[in-house]
């Protein structure tokens, strides 16, 4: 009984149900940036290439004989999914600055907005002060 306890407290904590937010939106986000890179990214970059599809370089170790399939190193299906990766980082690095750009220029306009002045504490600290001074 006491592990089911345990277990319990510890699904419930903020911790462990903000992990579980974060993993379902980041699977979500990242249906996103692949979306963009396959879609949007990828498209260009071919052009540029050529047409070049990585996945199709391969290192031919054995032909195939009769039913039993040729042995490769498929080395351009390696160099393709480093490209992909590489094109995800930057992408979601590129988000997560824009992000960031957009949460402080937030907290600069929430300073802006918040008045500089003396707090109720300091005003009743220079009333006494001013009171003790008079007599």
């Amino acid at each position: 009984m006491k592990l089911l306890n345990e277990f319990k407290s510890f699904a419930i904590k903020g911790n462990a149900i903000d992990m579980a937010v974060g993993i379902v939106i980041g699977a979500a986000f990242g249906k996103i940036i692949t979306s963009i890179v396959s879609d949007i990214i990828m498209p260009p970059i071919g052009l540029l290439v050529g047409g070049v599809n990585f996945t199709d370089l391969k290192f031919l170790l054995k032909d195939a004989v009769g039913d039993v399939p040729a042995v490769t190193i498929n080395y351009g299906n390696f160099i393709q999914v480093a490209f992909d990766f590489i094109i995800i980082a930057f992408s979601i690095f590129m988000v997560i600055k824009l992000l960031n750009a957009a949460k402080k220029k937030e907290e600069k306009a929430e300073e802006v907005k918040t008045p500089v002045g003396p707090t109720k504490e300091e005003i009743l600290l220079t009333e006494i002060r001013d009171l003790l001074k008079n007599k």
